[in-house]
């Protein structure tokens, strides 16, 4: 047996909203699936899919809420600084700069349009 990937769903309060954020911001591409029994949208860059679900509630508790710390997702990207300069030009919000952690990871991380926090890194050798 082989695990070959994993993918993040996010519960959303507008679903479009959100997935148009992900879209104009950060550069996603979209697939809708609301024709179905459990509507959702896909949302691609390269190798990453975000699924977004609509929520019954109006919004959205990231991880730092419920638990005290912790992002909602962790990208593992190359080319940091690109990625990081790409979403500061287009207005995301930046929660920490790229930096190198402790645990050796050169990271960063954003909010996304409904508080989540992603983080975008790589480790380092």
């Amino acid at each position: 047996m082989k695990l070959l990937a994993s993918n993040c769903v996010f519960p959303t309060p507008d679903i479009h909203k959100t997935a148009e954020h992900y879209v104009e911001k950060l550069g996603f591409r979209r697939m809708d699936y609301l024709g179905v029994k459990e509507k959702h949208i896909c949302l691609y860059r390269d190798g990453v899919e975000f699924i977004l679900t609509q929520a019954d509630s109006q919004r959205v508790f990231p991880n730092r809420e419920l638990y005290g710390y912790g992002e909602d997702a962790y990208v593992i990207t190359q080319s940091q600084q690109e990625l990081h300069d790409e979403f500061e030009e287009k207005g995301v919000k930046i929660i920490q700069r790229l930096h190198k952690t402790d645990y050796h990871n050169l990271e960063f991380s954003i909010e996304d349009i409904d508080g989540r926090w992603i983080c975008f890194g790589i480790k380092q050798a």
